[in-house]
């Protein structure tokens, strides 16, 4: 590929920096629903929500599944910075851990909760459904 075909993509968190690279196109999952940006996009800043980041290579395949909780997204023509306090690699979630975590929330939802306790699981429900469809994705990416 050459450098007119890419855009050079940063992801981070809190914890580490979870990717550096170029991709021909990527998706994210913001505020308003799906973003797709390729090289020479518009400048932009966007809020993301709990979701993924797929970068996709010059032939349009997946190649990298990320699970982001929220953040931002700053796009420049050649360069998108993607800020999350939690992002990891699709591969590296446990799906196990995922389901129970998501049965879980969904029961402490259905019984008689504080709002504020509601709201919580309620943002953990949605997080790890969020987590799930990550990998579920890159899974089916990987066959």
């Amino acid at each position: 590929m050459s450098a007119t075909n890419t855009i050079k993509v940063d992801i981070v968190s809190a914890e580490k920096v979870l990717f550096e690279g170029e991709t021909h196109l990527l998706v994210a999952t913001a505020e308003n629903g799906e973003l797709g940006i390729k090289p020479r996009h518009a400048p932009m800043l966007a809020k993301l929500v709990p979701g993924q980041i797929r970068l996709f290579d010059k032939d349009g395949m997946a190649e990298y599944v990320f699970y982001i909780s929220g953040g931002t997204i700053e796009v420049q023509p050649f360069k998108i910075t993607v800020l999350s306090d939690i992002a990891e690699r699709a591969a590296d979630l446990d799906e196990a851990k995922l389901v129970e975590a998501q049965e879980e929330a969904r029961k402490i939802l259905e019984s008689k909760t504080s709002e504020m306790e509601y709201a919580t699981v309620q943002t953990r429900l949605l997080q790890a459904s969020a987590q799930l469809a990550a990998l579920r994705k890159w899974k089916k990416i990987k066959g």
